[in-house]
């Protein structure tokens, strides 16, 4: 999450006292400011009460309930329920809900006077006798009881007088006294046996919800294998409910647009989809995709599959300079290799008829108008909130000026279409966003047919809407945009689909901005897009992560609005686990030190059988064992200490699927040991120890020599966009290449893509980079650490 500026704490402190004038307590002032959403709805109605400069309590109280409370479908009918508020016609909270319930059935249909009264008892005048009768009847139909077991049955009674006739409009706290009063008459003072039956009665009550919850508890243990996911969708409404108010546009003349489908729009919608979920993956074509988009994409083809729904992948083309078929092929394929099923593939530029047409129509009704400011001079009035001097050209002139702009006879960057929005608005993308700009440039899906295009402000709200689309989900960069996404819609006549902003996805040590790596790319900071140090998704998958395993990761990650930073470890978890289920066991050592076994016959070779899935499977491989094998340099040390399980002189040490060693003695060069002399020892009890190896030998029997990258982490710092220098903290060791390294003759099989652990080194696959004459590995990810498996760590 970014720094809070000066802005947004001024913004904040205003709000707090705003809401602290309608007499709430900082607390609640304090906590409604933490939630964006409530707090522009509370704001929105203390305008619209007109109780800008504060008001009573008890005003404030019933403010705040509404803006918790009112049914986002009834937002027309708002300003009539604040006027009864205002107009002290409805006191209370159960006024208020009984309304609250009348207005959600309404939604936006014409609202019956008289019905709306009688929801919320206003006129209705409930007398002390009225209290009085109503509370002998409670009496006359529990007496009995009442008599019987005292205070234990007190409780209930309550909600029954309450339910009676027009109870729930009267006093509560005079109808409460009243009740407390007629029971103590009835009853008198508490004795010492009420209490005991009281604390009784509450023991044994909670001594069957403890046992209730144990019982869920285990439940929950026993089942939650074969419990369904949790539908992380479950809070959007479906289809069929899309009437509500998708947002209120507050504009600076004191006018309010409250946006929804009609009636009509809704079931015409409904007949055309048939009431499916319809959602859409909208990558833009300009780069490759990462990691993020594969959580877009868990979200959008997630919430269509599990809804029995459809998703396309739909390519947001609009700026023809940044945009090519390399990147629409590459993510074609990306979607596919994640396992995702576009029910078809569409391009924004399919539209661009449609969109010329509507931007036509724009501006014959008065909302939009050709203009010459340059780009500096739009972003100048648009600080100082100031109207363009061709905002009120003639509506004849702009339809010309668009027409020229689309022959091609006005130059690059001298005219575009905006929108007439609101240049005062108090959201920023209300300030007359433009619609079309000239390029001349050639679209690499439309050619050469236009040199005007639309801007993704013009286009993607529009494209959701003739695509049928149900659920917009889109990053919470995009919520601002929410009041320009309706307003265009609305005031084209537009079908509006729901709008959702979740947060996007972060994860440590990284960078998912296309500039930024753009960057990265093209400066040569790293081997191309699919660098494995890269979270896009080709680097990845080059790495050797499997699209189960990012999926598993967009999944535990979740579909919330919170903004973090996970970190890049929990990615690596979900890669390790999954590939632990798939990747296929073999050995290899990355910095091999020869062992010559003294006593094993020279020339002979003993085929051991290696197994691919320990202690899962019993299928093996053959590994061959010769007089000389090669075990890791991390693997001996001149002189043993405790709890160390590797080889040292006169230690003995199990061969991974072999036999049992002894170290009788090293050679050195220098300072570096490059040779052991070990002799095969039958013990009775299987040592410690157990290492992995590879022998030596000739023909088939010849290990292969393979180049290993190990991969780290990019950048050094956690969130490198705190970093001011972000180049600057890449970090140099990220990639260490290893030669020279040796694997079991069983890797010979093995294609580009296959993936491996190594046992006790971590886990590999095989590189594009590999030839017969070479294989490259790239390793994926290392190994759990723990007391039986260590990382294989460079020899200091």
């Amino acid at each position: 999450m970014g720094k809070e500026t000066e802005e947004d704490v001024k913004r904040r402190e205003d709000l707090v006292a705003r809401f602290k004038a309608i007499n709430l307590d900082e607390k609640t002032a304090l906590n409604a400011v933490r939630n964006n959403k409530f707090s522009r709805n509370l704001s929105s109605i203390i305008d619209e009460a007109g109780v800008r400069e504060g008001c009573d309590r008890k005003y404030g109280n019933l403010l705040y309930t509404t803006a918790s409370k009112f049914p986002p479908n009834a937002l027309v009918h708002r300003p009539v329920l604040l006027r009864s508020i205002m107009n002290d016609e409805l006191k209370s909270i159960s006024q208020l809900d009984g309304c609250f319930e009348y207005l959600k059935g309404v939604g936006e249909e014409p609202l019956d006077s008289e019905s709306f009264r009688r929801s919320g008892g206003i006129g209705v005048t409930v007398l002390e006798e009225d209290i009085d009768a109503a509370l002998q009847k409670v009496i006359d139909g529990e007496g009995e009881r009442l008599i019987t077991e005292r205070y234990t049955c007190v409780n209930p009674l309550l909600p029954k007088l309450k339910a009676i006739g027009n109870m729930r409009w009267a006093d509560q706290k005079l109808l409460k006294a009243k009740f407390d009063a007629k029971i103590l008459e009835i009853l008198g003072p508490k004795t010492e046996a009420d209490m005991a039956k009281g604390a009784q009665k509450k023991k044994e009550k909670k001594s069957k919800q403890k046992a209730a919850a144990a019982a869920e508890a285990e439940k929950l243990k026993t089942s939650a294998a074969d419990e369904p996911p949790a539908d992380p969708y479950a809070f959007l409404p479906k289809p069929s409910e899309n009437n509500v108010v998708h947002t209120t546009v507050n504009f600076s003349d004191g006018h309010i647009m409250r946006i929804a489908n009609t009636k009509e729009e809704l079931e015409k919608h409904l007949a055309e989809t048939g009431g499916k979920v319809m959602t859409r993956f909208p990558p833009e074509p300009n780069g490759y995709l990462h990691i993020g988009h594969a959580k877009a994409m868990f979200v959008d083809f997630g919430m269509a599959k599990r809804y029995d729904g459809l998703c396309c992948l739909r390519f947001d083309d609009t700026n023809p300079a940044a945009e090519k078929t390399e990147y629409i092929d590459h993510i074609k394929e990306i979607v596919a290799w994640m396992g995702w099923e576009p029910y078809r593939i569409t391009y924004s530029s399919d539209y661009f008829d449609e969109l010329h047409a509507l931007a036509v129509k724009l501006i014959e009704s008065g909302h939009a108008y050709v203009d010459h400011q340059t780009g500096d001079e739009i972003a100048e009035y648009r600080a100082l909130k100031k109207d363009s001097p061709w905002r009120d050209r003639p509506i004849a002139e702009s339809l010309k000026l668009f027409e020229d702009m689309r022959l091609g006879l006005v130059d690059e960057g001298k005219a575009t279409l905006r929108m007439k929005m609101d240049m005062r608005n108090d959201n920023f993308n209300m300030y007359d966003l433009i619609a079309y700009r000239i390029k001349f440039s050639r679209h690499p899906h439309a050619g050469d047919k236009w040199c005007i295009y639309p801007s993704y402000d013009f286009t993607h709200c529009i494209v959701d809407s003739l695509e049928k689309i149900s659920h917009s989900l889109c990053t919470l960069e995009f919520e601002p945009r929410r009041a320009s996404y309706y307003w265009l819609l609305e005031v084209l006549g537009l079908y509006k689909p729901l709008v959702w902003e979740y947060s996007r996805l972060n994860v440590t040590n990284s960078v998912m901005s296309k500039r930024k790596l753009n960057a990265l790319v093209t400066d040569g900071h790293v081997n191309g897009w699919d660098d494995p140090r890269l979270l896009t998704l080709a680097g990845l998958r080059r790495r050797g992560a499997t699209p189960e395993s990012i999926n598993n990761f967009c999944k535990d990650v979740g579909i919330t609005r919170n903004a973090n930073d996970i970190p890049v470890h929990k990615l690596e978890h979900h890669i390790r686990g999954h590939l632990d289920e798939v990747a296929e066991r073999r050995m290899g050592v990355l910095r091999p030190l020869k062992v010559t076994i003294t006593n094993h016959p020279e020339g002979e070779v003993e085929v051991v059988k290696a197994k691919v899935f320990p202690g899962r499977s019993d299928s093996t491989y053959d590994a061959p064992l010769t007089r000389v094998i090669y075990v890791e340099h991390s693997d001996f040390r001149e002189k043993d200490s405790k709890n160390y399980f590797g080889l040292a002189p006169g230690k003995t040490v199990m061969l991974r699927y072999g036999f049992a060693i002894k170290c009788l003695g090293f050679r050195k060069e220098g300072d570096d040991v490059v040779e052991l002399t070990c002799e095969r020892v039958e013990v009775a009890k299987p040592p410690k120890g157990v290492i992995h190896w590879v022998a030596a030998g000739h023909g088939a029997h010849a290990p292969v020599e393979a180049e290993v990258r190990l991969y780290g982490n990019l950048f050094k710092s956690e969130n490198v966009a705190e970093v001011e220098d972000w180049l600057a903290d890449i970090d140099p060791e990220s990639l260490e290449v290893v030669h020279g390294a040796l694997l079991t003759p069983e890797f010979r099989k093995a294609k580009v893509g296959d993936k491996f652990q190594m046992e006790r080194v971590g886990y590999f696959c095989l590189d594009r980079d590999s030839t017969d004459a070479k294989f490259v590995l790239n390793r994926t990810c290392s190994l759990k650490e723990s007391v039986s498996t260590k990382d294989v760590k460079k020899t200091k």
